[in-house]
């Protein structure tokens, strides 16, 4: 440590975290479901929990001093992130995040690790700023993300299939893309779909708002979701071509205790809710729409997946052991579970664990020690702990690495 400090022993320790104030946050949920205070109202988009340098979460110390996360685990990787240290490179490889959206969020799309790593090195050579807004790779690393409901929480997933877009882009309202939907019924493969989704996102500006506008009086008054959340969008948006996602995008509900998973070049929205987000340490977003933000179409075209598919996989928790419940997910960097039982539950640790207390109260116990957890307060879990014991009133849901 610095000016001779005795280093933090790994354990169990409380961590301090940074809230980001964007503005489709939530002046309301983090007071209800993490206790945090807010008078003044100030929207409340997402809770950081992890070592990301943009918002780190800190430890602090016995006589005050708060240190960064990550400085810790540089410092001794492998007592805190465990044997498989080295495969991450002694890092941590997970950002968790609990967000509360009132408005949607853009509709994106992360690249995966080898189209982030040459987009960040092209955009280095061409001299671009890290910090600058049209900037589309701000690291070199992919972004699979879960996301698991804490209340009723909607969403845009991954495109329909090519029939059921045909299907709902046949209307007079969508006189300008008569023939690229005509086209798609002809092509339903996913070059079709491309081709489609190119004529929808580079139509002329003034054809775009006339669509979107023409579009939201058509269906004013249509019942279905879809068409609902069409016109919220238009109504955020005026003439984005955006607005039309729920018709060619998957509308999704998720209850809570469910979750979604999104892998590389899945295009989507998070639309509102409360929920906790589990990710591989990355900022790298392409946006397609609904946002004041920088779009670059064919850099978004060039990282999309084009699988058409009705419907979305949800994932439900499975009981590995007594309280402890965990999502079976298509990734090597982090493990979503959650802890809640009436009685005390034994959980093994295998490596490093970020874990948040939804809930009234929790308390650790361990070799090390004991530790008691207030609603919405959040611990590392350092991978030398081996064992501990929790006993919660509430859920916790836990961030670790994957069992080998």
């Amino acid at each position: 440590m610095k000016g001779g400090r005795t280093p933090v022993q790994p354990g169990i320790h409380l961590l301090e975290n940074s809230i980001q104030h964007y503005a489709w946050g939530s002046p309301t949920a983090f007071t209800t479901f993490l206790g945090i205070p807010n008078p003044e109202g100030t929207p409340m988009a997402e809770l950081w929990m992890g070592a990301h340098p943009k918002a780190p979460s800190y430890v602090r110390l016995s006589d005050g001093e708060r240190v960064p996360l990550g400085d810790l685990i540089e410092r001794d990787p492998v007592s805190w992130l465990g044997a498989a240290a080295p495969r991450y490179g002694n890092v941590l490889p997970f950002l968790f995040k609990v967000l509360g959206v009132t408005q949607p969020l853009s509709i994106q799309a992360h690249p995966n690790k080898e189209q982030a790593r040459e987009g960040f090195e092209r955009e280095n050579r061409e001299g671009i700023p890290l910090d600058a807004p049209h900037r589309n790779y701000r690291d070199p690393n992919h972004k699979p993300e879960v996301i698991c409901a804490v209340t009723p929480f909607w969403a845009l997933r991954g495109f329909r299939s090519p029939g059921e877009i045909a299907r709902r882009f046949t209307h007079p309202a969508f006189e300008p893309l008569e023939q690229a939907v005509r086209d798609l019924r002809i092509d339903p493969t996913p070059s079709g779909l491309s081709r489609f989704f190119r004529t929808l996102m580079t139509l002329e500006p003034q054809v775009k708002r006339e669509v979107v506008t023409t579009a939201s009086v058509a269906f004013r008054d249509h019942p279905e979701p879809e068409y609902q959340w069409l016109l919220r969008l238009a109504d955020l948006y005026p003439g984005d071509i955006g607005a039309l996602a729920p018709l060619y995008l998957n509308l999704v509900k998720l209850a809570p205790g469910e979750a979604m998973f999104l892998p590389a070049g899945e295009l989507h929205a998070y639309l509102e809710g409360v929920g906790v987000e589990l990710m591989a340490n990355s900022d790298n977003v392409l946006r397609g729409g609904c946002t004041p933000k920088h779009v670059d179409v064919p850099e978004l075209l060039r990282v999309l997946t084009f699988r058409g598919k009705d419907g979305v996989e949800v994932l439900s928790p499975r009981e590995v052991a007594p309280g402890l419940w965990a999502y079976d997910l298509p990734t090597g960097e982090f493990a979503l579970s959650c802890i809640e039982a009436d009685d005390p539950v034994e959980v093994e640790v295998g490596s490093v664990e970020i874990l948040v207390l939804l809930g009234d109260h929790a308390i650790f116990s361990w070799e090390g020690g004991t530790l008691e957890l207030s609603r919405g307060q959040s611990v590392v879990v350092a991978a030398v702990v081996g064992r501990y014991e929790v006993s919660v009133e509430g859920r916790l849901y836990r961030a670790s690495l994957p069992v080998a």
